[in-house]
């Protein structure tokens, strides 16, 4: 529930082109059929009492509070579970109704505390307002005899879940968090035990919520009209004052929440209903994990330092931004202009994006800027504009509820964007089928409700094998749709695209010794993608951050068009991005190549148009990406660093070359909330600010522009994009903006697909999908509908080309990376959060006949390396991984999983290969040397930011 309530129809919103019309309460009222009469009534202005019926779930007809009369049939029906039909007369409000809603409502109070002025729920609290609405004034059955709440009987409350507690004195059994968790959510985690007057609510096979199967998404605590289910910070603080809606920042998924405040500060986050992305939906990180913000190791104040073995020097607003620009100043008259740059973060707004690669472009005068969108999802961007012209996905996340056939490639929806994972299930519930393309067994592949048709557990690094496999097969077989790709793509292309595909050594029979996926399943999954409807392909880094990763984009597109799975609901080439604002960072210009809206410096009109609006001259030339930043570093060329909101020292590969990089540089400014990897290298702290202290926007992973509104005063008294514009000044390049939605009208100036795009018009509509602009006013939900971006798809070659980081007799394993539902990212802020009841630790995945060989049990601390270092982790052993194959997260920077992985990239924009690294694992007793030196250093920065300088090994002095 929420204080600040949304309208509640009771029941889910039907659509029918076939239209009702019926009377209710003398008023003639038409709606879709399939309609319940309890929505329509609510849609007519005549609102039924309720306690079970809630418009986000199916009805259910428990709570005997909504019955109504209907002429010509017997009895009181609920009119939750009574559809509209055609003529029907209905009577909402009689004596009788009233009677028998008060006797209902009587045996509910009966058995409840009534506690109501000092329950957590008082003000907010559903079966309290329904007692009011039926008139109740008297309990005649009173309290004597067995009940729920009393000291002999009660349950006692369970607290195990960090985030909410759950108090089965107050359950009304209305099953509304049962079927929460199995509707909307679809973990099935919860169920109601016992019969009768022991029926209740149930985690698990009874146990404390915290050991249960539970993902603590808080759709139970949403569905639950009582106290029963309670965020432990509202029964800490209270009810709220007032409610901000904002965009999560976390994942791509983009949720869009209610955050409820009491003066500044956070009660609880609720998910906004009227959400696009997320439809009221939620996971654990966007619902609870927002603490983070208010932490204590929150920096707020600037610092500044001569040298990274010396301690910070707290300083003013003034000083800070002046050091900094002198410094950058200096560098430049020294080694030239080049020798600065800046890295933008795809954790921060559009608008601060935008002006930190304006602030290079304009006041650095170069074009040295990149983002971490570089070791993610740039091969996404390459690859989505060589074949369809724009370097985003295709669709809208419902499209997938009109999807006949699911392929998830190198993703993990469940753990990395688990709220369209939830959505996804659903489908599959509903029948669609589903093809998972994954070296490890994710969550997907099995579960009591969700089963893929079709695992291709294939070996890292074969991605292209396998799409050149399916392409194949449904070349060879007479499965292309010939209609759509003679209307829509180039004809040469495909032709040579064609005969590269049907060629013997592509076929599923010669490449199943390459990818260890055999040719009949191979075959079965190609066919099915081809001939089984709407099929819509979502994939994930485990395309991308491989040395073929802008080729298996490619190929991906290449799947798409010759099936004719693009331009419509259901269909589509669906990239997930890993963070808030992947997506937005690229449209705004933050690689070195290219200006906001993907158009490339060498277009001299569109330099023109942005040195006209900026009054400087652009460099023509492209900049340093973030690898060639480190190599110039180490070379000597390049010597000073901007980084707003990336933390390279942990989320880059081949650690140990990012600190020497970061070690050879003269002068390295920081700008984010906490002291993370990075900042320990750094000259120059900036305190950032988090989400809930700006004004913004963000971009989700289906170009769903949000706003990002401020739920409270930036901690350190100014807001990143304030930060970035007073450093523009003291460099010498004013940039005067009073508002982020200036910023964004500047945007929507010079970028073609956000012309339409303003605060304003965000407010109004709630959200806009790019490209917004005179030709789709209110945003463009489904791309390529009548024709491709660039005109005609252009079928590309996918040649598939081995990596070479292969197993060897030194390093026989192969490891491969990625996430889990509670830790995000590099874990900078989950790590700060109770999430880390679930996982306080990284660990690595073995396939028992590895572990058995090296003598490794479930448990055992081993020892990880490669041609690029060594970390020690603790091993989990499981068939989720096969033979051959080892998997680790990268949340927690004392795991040292990037240590390991080396600087082997994609061909085409130096992508990281995080996917493929070759590995030997061996049982070990004591951490590796680099952690040992991490934990020192990790140590002395920390005795740096309190003032205090290290005079001996183990001491230090004030």
């Amino acid at each position: 529930m929420t204080i600040f309530r949304e309208p509640d129809y009771g029941t889910p919103k039907r659509t029918s082109s076939e239209m009702v019309t019926l009377v209710i309460d003398g008023e003639r009222v038409t709606v879709p059929a399939g309609t319940s009469v309890m929505r329509a009534a609510e849609l007519a202005g005549n609102r039924i009492p309720k306690l079970c019926a809630t418009d986000s779930l199916e009805p259910f007809g428990s709570c005997r509070l909504c019955l109504v009369e209907i002429e010509g049939r017997r009895g009181y029906p609920a009119s939750c579970t009574t559809p509209v039909e055609a003529g029907m007369v209905v009577r909402t409000q009689s004596a009788k109704l009233a009677e028998l809603r008060r006797g209902v409502m009587e045996l509910y109070i009966s058995d409840h505390p009534l506690d109501c002025l000092t329950c957590s729920a008082n003000g907010n609290c559903e079966l309290q307002d329904m007692a009011g609405v039926v008139g109740l004034r008297e309990v005649r059955y009173g309290m004597d005899g067995r009940n729920h709440f009393d000291k002999a009987s009660a349950v006692a409350p369970d607290v195990s879940n960090p985030y909410f507690a759950y108090d089965p004195a107050k359950c009304i059994v209305c099953n509304r968090c049962v079927r929460a968790c199995e509707e909307i959510q679809g973990t099935f985690a919860l169920t109601i035990s016992g019969r009768g007057f022991d029926s209740r609510v149930a985690a698990g096979t009874n146990q404390p919520f915290l050991e249960s199967e539970c993902v603590s998404c808080g759709a139970c605590v949403q569905a639950c009209p009582t106290a029963t289910l309670m965020e432990k910070s509202v029964i800490q603080m209270g009810q709220a004052e007032k409610s901000v809606i904002t965009t999560c920042a976390y994942c791509g998924v983009g949720c869009s929440f209610k955050a409820e405040v009491k003066g500044n500060e956070v009660v609880r986050m609720v998910p906004h209903k009227d959400g696009k992305a997320n439809m009221g939906h939620s996971c654990v990180k966007g619902r609870f994990a927002w603490g983070y913000a208010t932490h204590p190791d929150r920096i707020t104040t600037p610092m500044i330092r001569n040298s990274i073995d010396e301690p910070w020097r707290k300083v003013s607003w003034e000083e800070a931004i002046n050091h900094a620009a002198n410094e950058f100043r200096a560098i430049q008259v020294k080694y030239g202009r080049n020798a600065v740059g800046g890295i933008t973060s795809s954790r921060c707004t559009n608008e601060e994006t935008y002006l930190v690669q304006k602030l290079v472009r304009a006041a650095f005068g170069n074009n040295n800027v990149d983002t971490c969108a570089r070791v993610c999802h740039s091969p996404t961007g390459y690859g989505l504009k060589q074949t369809l012209g724009e370097s985003a996905g295709t669709q809208t996340f419902e499209s997938v509820l009109q999807a006949d056939v699911v392929m998830v490639i190198g993703a993990n929806p469940t753990e990395g964007h688990p709220v369209f994972g939830s959505l996804l299930k659903r489908r599959l519930r509903e029948g669609a089928k589903l093809i998972v393309i994954d070296p490890r067994t994710i969550e997907l592949v099995k579960t009591p409700h969700v089963q893929a048709d079709y695992h291709l557990k294939l070996m890292p690094g074969t991605n292209v094998a396998i799409a050149n496999a399916l392409a194949h097969v449904i070349v060879t077989e007479g499965l292309v749709n010939e209609a759509f790709v003679a209307e829509r793509c180039e004809d040469a292309a495909f032709r040579q695209w064609k005969d590269f595909v049907a060629r013997p050594e592509n076929s599923p029979e010669a490449t199943a010794a390459i990818t260890g996926v055999s040719a009949e399943a191979v075959r079965g999954a190609a066919r099915l993608y081809a001939t089984g409807g709407n099929a819509a392909i979502y994939y994930g880094l485990g395309v991308t951050e491989h040395s073929q990763g802008s080729t298996m984009v490619m190929a991906i597109a290449n799947l798409a068009m010759v099936t004719g799975n693009v331009g419509r609901m259901g269909v589509g080439v669906n990239p997930l991005r890993g963070q808030n604002n992947v997506q937005g960072s690229c449209d705004m210009g933050s690689f070195p190549h290219e200006l906001p809206g993907y158009r490339h410096l060498s277009d001299v009109a569109t330099r023109s148009q942005f040195e006209e609006a900026w009054g400087v001259s652009i460099d023509p030339e492209p900049g340093l990406r973030i690898p060639n930043m480190f190599e110039a570093a180490l070379d000597g060329s390049f010597r000073g660093l901007y980084i707003e909101g990336e933390d390279i020292a942990q989320s880059d590969p081949n650690t140990q070359h990012v600190e020497a990089a970061l070690r050879a540089m003269e002068c390295v400014v920081v700008q984010d909330i906490f002291l993370n990897e990075t900042a320990k290298y750094a000259h120059v702290f900036l305190p950032g600010s988090s989400f809930l202290e700006k004004d913004g926007t963000f971009t989700n992973a289906e170009r769903r522009i949000s706003r990002v509104r401020k739920v409270m005063p930036p901690l350190a008294g100014m807001a990143d994009w304030e930060v970035t514009c007073a450093l523009s000044k003291a460099l010498g390049y004013p940039m005067d903006y009073a508002h982020p939605s200036e910023i964004m009208d500047e945007i929507a100036r010079l970028t073609p697909t956000f012309h339409g795009v303003s605060f304003e018009r965000i407010d109004e509509l709630g959200s806009i999908q790019w490209p917004c602009n005179d030709e789709a006013p209110d945003g463009t939900p489904i791309m390529h509908v009548d024709h491709f971006v660039r005109g005609k798809g252009r079928f590309m070659l996918t040649a598939y080309v081995p990596t070479d980081e292969r197993a060897n007799k030194r390093y026989p394993l192969l490891l491969t990376t990625g996430r889990i539902l509670s830790q995000y990212n590099v874990g900078a802020q989950t790590r700060r959060t109770a999430n880390i009841v679930w996982h306080a630790e990284d660990k690595l995945e073995i396939h028992p006949h590895d572990a058995e060989e090296r003598g490794i049990a479930d448990g055992d601390w081993v020892g990880v390396a490669s041609r690029a270092g060594e970390t020690v982790l603790r091993a989990t052993v499981t068939k989720r991984v096969q033979p051959g194959v080892v998997y680790t997260t990268f949340h927690f920077p004392e795991s040292g999983a990037n240590v390991i992985t080396t600087d082997n990239s994609d061909w085409a924009t130096n992508c990281p290969e995080y996917k493929v690294t070759a590995v030997q694992v061996v049982k070990v007793s004591q951490p590796s040397a680099w952690q040992q030196r991490h934990r020192d250093f990790a140590e002395r920065q920390q005795a740096y930011l309190k003032g205090q300088r290290q005079t001996g090994k183990d001491r230090v002095d004030a």
